[in-house]
Formats: structure tokens, sequence, C-alpha cells
């Protein structure tokens, strides 16, 4: 394990000087630096470098420094050494020597590959842990909320993407069976020359079947000794995945999040006001202190409210905390998430949703009808009970049928239906699931307490905007859901640590 007493950098008394005349004392980076424990990160770094083998490493706190740089002033690699080499903030905030030379833009991104996400993740979580040593962050509230991060992509046609993955699929091959590829590339050009002056219909169903072809040999080549560690092999099984996962798009084109590009496979199309294609950026935010507790990634259109789940155990699960209570916006409204946070036995968190609006009632409301489970049927306002159900198409609840006889001769008739009975069958009621559970987020929200969480909720919009539009999280600097991760979370640590040193000089102001 790396030692952090070899990398304790000490300026001389002539930096020391002119750091002091032309960083002023209360400059943002001056603050980071002297009131956030940096050398607390070295655990968490140290793991993913080794002791005694290779050249020695640059300062991995020093790495990490410069990827803080790079959020929060929404830099490139490029961007931020060139920029440290002459700001004299950066520099001091990197402690480096006025002899000290930058490391390559290349070593960040080699660092960013040595952590992953389970390093950036312990990073993002350490910040946290400050916050709730300092005990800032409480357990009382969580807000959370979900916005839209724009891909890094151009979007083809569905005829160029197939013919792009197919080109991947054949890069990707040529290492293991360089003859085959050569002849699949010729008869590429016959294709290509036998469908000239088809329509793109005929053109595009002739790409997904050569494509299904190529696949069905390059699944069938014998894996090398080492496959788990050979990079080409494991790049040629990404991109087979990747078209099986076209493949099906094409042939199920209704169950929808189709793939949308070769470069980002993990880019889905989804709609946040507008239609965008990219990803879901998902956070929890301590209503206290407004620290953002944890962040996850999803395609677009991902499952944003069961999502809060994970949220909430990734959190509890790092820290070792139990959350009170969670507000989240009107996508929480679903009924196997509701009874899934509320349930004593598990998460056991107070959850605050906005229930849709109700219409008013011309009819009697299915409430009004008292099921028995045990007979399996509802009994309605008249007395009458119902012949027989089915489960909903969505598997989420009942639908009970009462017979035509027993409604047409019904004196509540024209307080049950807006229309006659036709036919053979009368009222047909449907019952959820999850009735208890929307019948308490309705019931809550009439109480004084909602009233004031949803007025705290407006600071999880606000720390998101400043996430993604302050700090290079709305859009793609990497592609793959888990790169994207890595991203966010470094938006948000820098975010926190911005909010951190506030409440830290909020603190001293109070104490002096």
């Amino acid at each position: 394990m790396l030692c952090p007493e070899n990398y304790q950098p000490k300026l001389s008394e002539e930096d020391q000087k002119l750091f002091n005349r032309f960083v002023d004392s209360d400059h943002p980076l001056r603050r980071a630096l002297g009131l956030i424990d940096w050398q607390s990160f070295y655990p968490f770094l140290a793991v993913h470098y080794s002791a005694d083998e290779g050249q020695p490493a640059i300062d991995p706190v020093r790495m990490l420094k410069l990827e803080y740089l790079s959020y929060q002033y929404n830099l490139s690699d490029c961007q931020v050494i060139s920029r440290a080499k002459t700001d004299l903030a950066f520099r001091w905030f990197l402690q480096l020597r006025s002899w000290e030379r930058l490391p390559d833009p290349s070593s960040l991104c080699v660092f960013r590959g040595r952590l992953g996400l389970k390093g950036f993740r312990a990073v993002f979580d350490q910040v946290v842990a400050m916050a709730r040593a300092e005990g800032f962050v409480k357990d009382r509230l969580r807000l959370k909320d979900a916005s839209h991060v724009i891909a890094n992509i151009a979007v083809p046609s569905t005829l160029a993407l197939v013919a792009q993955m197919r080109d991947r699929l054949l890069a990707s091959a040529a290492p293991f069976a360089p003859v085959q590829v050569e002849g699949e590339r010729v008869q590429i050009e016959l294709l290509r020359a036998r469908t000239d002056g088809l329509g793109n219909e005929e053109k595009l169903l002739a790409r997904v079947t050569h494509l299904r072809e190529m696949l069905l040999w390059i699944e069938q080549l014998p894996p090398p000794p080492d496959a788990d560690s050979d990079q080409q092999w494991q790049k040629l099984v990404e991109q087979c995945g990747t078209a099986h996962k076209i493949l099906a798009d094409q042939a199920h084109p209704e169950e929808g999040h189709r793939t949308l590009s070769t470069v980002d496979p993990d880019a889905r199309r989804g709609r946040h006001g507008d239609w965008y294609k990219g990803f879901l950026v998902d956070i929890l935010v301590d209503a206290d202190s407004q620290i953002i507790t944890q962040i996850n990634v999803l395609p677009a259109g991902g499952e944003e409210a069961a999502d809060a789940l994970d949220l909430i155990r990734q959190e509890e699960q790092a820290h070792g905390n139990d959350i009170d209570s969670l507000s989240i916006d009107g996508a929480g409204y679903r009924g196997e998430v509701l009874r899934e946070l509320e349930d004593p036995q598990g998460l056991n968190v107070n959850t605050y949703v906005p229930p849709p609006p109700a219409p008013e009632p011309k009819i009697f409301t299915p409430e009004q009808f008292v099921a028995d489970s045990q007979q399996g049927s509802v009994t309605c306002p008249a007395g009458q009970t119902s012949s027989y159900r089915h489960r909903t198409p969505d598997d989420n609840g009942w639908i009970y049928q009462f017979k035509f006889s027993t409604c047409q001769a019904c004196a509540f008739l024209s307080l049950c239906m807006t229309k006659t009975p036709q036919g053979w069958s009368g009222k047909t009621v449907r019952k959820n699931d999850y009735e208890e559970e929307y019948r308490r987020v309705r019931a809550k929200a009439q109480t004084d307490a909602y009233a004031e969480v949803r007025r705290e909720h407006t600071m999880v919009e606000r720390k998101l905007g400043e996430l993604l539009n302050r700090h290079g999280g709305r859009r793609t600097r990497y592609h793959g859901t888990a790169k994207v991760l890595i991203q966010e979370l470094m938006a948000g640590l820098a975010t926190n640590v911005k909010r951190l040193v506030r409440l830290f000089c909020a603190q001293t102001e109070l104490a002096t």
C-alpha cells in the first residue's frame, strides 16, 4: 500500500511568500485546501496501487485534486493541466513547488481507469462521511429528484446503425479470425451491389440478415487461454452483446428502449420536458445540510421511482445510518415502490409523494365497493356481490365483474354507471393491490407536515441544477453507464466540497 508520508509536499519559503502574495486568503481553493481533509482519501486511493511494482506513482491525492479542479471549473483534461501550469491558485491547491512539473493529461485517463466506479464511489462517500462526522448531515429527511443527461453521440439512421454494428463486430473479430473477416468484407461488397436500387426497408432486411449470420460463426470462435484478461476478446464479447441488442430491437420494435448508437450502446431516448438522447441522473439530498448523499445514473426512460430504493440502500450501506423520511416527486406514486419503502420490516422510510389530482366523482368510486379476499368478490353500495374476477393486464390488481341482470334491476344504477348496461356484463370494478399505500399517500398530502416537506423539496431541484449546469454534469464526457456515473459522482463531489466549505465557514463565524 502507498505511504501517505512519501507524498507530503514541503513548499519552500519563497513558494510560500509567492502564494501568500497572489492567492487571497478567502479564495475558494485556499478554503477548500484548508478545510477539507484531503489526506483522508489516501486509504481509498492506495488500494488501487501497488507498493512494490512499476515506477513510483504520481501522488494519487494530487491526481484526485486535478479531477476535482476539472469538475469545479468544468475543464477538460488538457485544459486543467494547462491552467494549473500558470494559475497560482491552482498550484497552491495542488501544493506544487515552483520547480515541479505537472503530469501529462493522459495520466488522468489512467487514474480514472485505475480507480474505476468502485474507487470513485468510495471517494464520493468519504466526502459525505466528513459532513456526517461534523454533524451537518442528518437522517431526518432526504429529497430525491432526477434530471436528464445528454449523451455525446450522433444518432444514425437504423440502416446506418446496423452497418456500423457490422463493421465494429468485424474489426473486433479480425485478431481471432482474419481469413473469415476478409471473406465477410467481400460479402459486404456483393451485398451492397445486390441491394443497390432497392428501398431502405429491403436494404435494412438484407443487412440485419447478414449481421445475424455473422454472429453465428463469430460466437463459435474458440476463446483464447487467457480469455478473462484478454482485452481484445472481451471487446469482441461486448460487441456481440450489443449486436444481439440491436437485432432484438429490430425484431421487437414495440418494446421500446432501442439502442441508439454503437459508440454508446447504453444511451437511450427519453423524455424530460422534451425528448432527448442519453441518461437520467438521480440524486438524494439531505434537507438539513443540502449535501448530496447519493447518486445513480440510469438510461433515459429508466425506472426513476424504483431507483429510490437503490439510492437509500446504497447510502445506508455506505454510512450505516437509518433514513427517517423521503420526499419524492410524482414519479414515486407507484404502489409497489411505496410498499417497499414504508415496509416496517424493511427500509421503513416515511415517504411523501404528491398524489395525482382526484377527479370529482360522479358515480360510486372503487373504494365504495367492499372487497372480500376469501370469496374473491366485491360488494357494491346496494349490497350486491360481483360474479367473477380476473387479474389486470399489468398484474397489479383485480377486475371484478357484476352480472347484467343484477345491475339492470338495481335502484342505484344511475349512481353507479354513466350508461345503462348492454350485452351480458354489468358493472366493472378495478381494485389495485396497493390501495392501502395510495390511501396513505392521499391522507398524508392533507397534513401540515406534508406541506412543510414540499416547501423543502425545491432544494433538490436547485442542487440538481448546480450539479448539471455548473459542474459539467449535463453532457456526457464518456460513453457507457458506468463511466457516466463516474462523471456524475465527480460533479457531485465538486458540488459537495463547495457546500461543505460554506458550512465550515458558517460554523467558524458562529463560534467567533
